[in-house]
């Protein structure tokens, strides 16, 4: 089983973690359409399960992933992942919503993917800003790993942030979901 060793921080000074993040790696700039499903009476997303449908586009590529985490492993966030490249987004509504589910909350992210390696290890940084979060902007850094490795993998990530400038009081593990439905509920 594959965990994403994660962690989210949002950061109080952006430019400079970019600056930092471009001395490592070239970024991919993209924009996120996700979906999240869930059941009629929310029960996956309280018991910290996700079911996301994602759609990428860059400049050049547009792909779609289907993606189901389960509870988070430790107080970090990480969780255990389970991604498929797929076809047709449509389509998958169409199935979960036969099934019964529905749509739970859906957004867009502007995000800027940085690849790198960092003490043998494969990274993804994420630079992300949600139009309906104006103000904010995030990084997510990750790693897919064995769950006996987990504990390994986060003591790398947490010295990769504090290279980049970022410090513990940044970090967050309050989803992009909540806080997305907690600003349209604030309307």
């Amino acid at each position: 089983m594959a965990v994403e060793a994660e962690l989210t921080a949002v950061l109080a000074r952006p430019d400079h973690v970019r600056v930092e993040l471009a001395h490592r790696a070239t970024p991919e700039v993209s924009v996120y359409a996700d979906t999240y499903y869930d059941r009629p009476d929310h029960s996956m997303n309280a018991a910290g399960y996700e079911l996301r449908v994602r759609t990428i586009t860059t400049d050049t590529t547009t792909r779609v992933l289907l993606t189901y985490k389960q509870p988070a492993l430790d107080s970090s966030g990480s969780k255990p992942e389970h991604e498929t490249t797929i076809a047709d987004p449509a389509v998958l509504h169409t199935l979960f919503t036969g099934l019964g589910l529905v749509e739970l909350i859906a957004f867009h992210k502007h995000c800027e993917n940085y690849r790198f390696t960092a003490d043998g290890r494969d990274l993804l940084a994420t630079v992300v800003q949600i139009p309906e979060l104006d103000g904010l902007t995030f990084l997510e850094l990750e790693t897919m790993v064995e769950p006996d490795d987990l504990p390994d993998a986060l003591t790398v990530l947490h010295a990769v942030l504090g290279e980049l400038g970022v410090t513990r009081e940044e970090l967050s593990t309050e989803s992009y979901t909540d806080l997305v439905a907690s600003r349209r509920a604030g309307r």
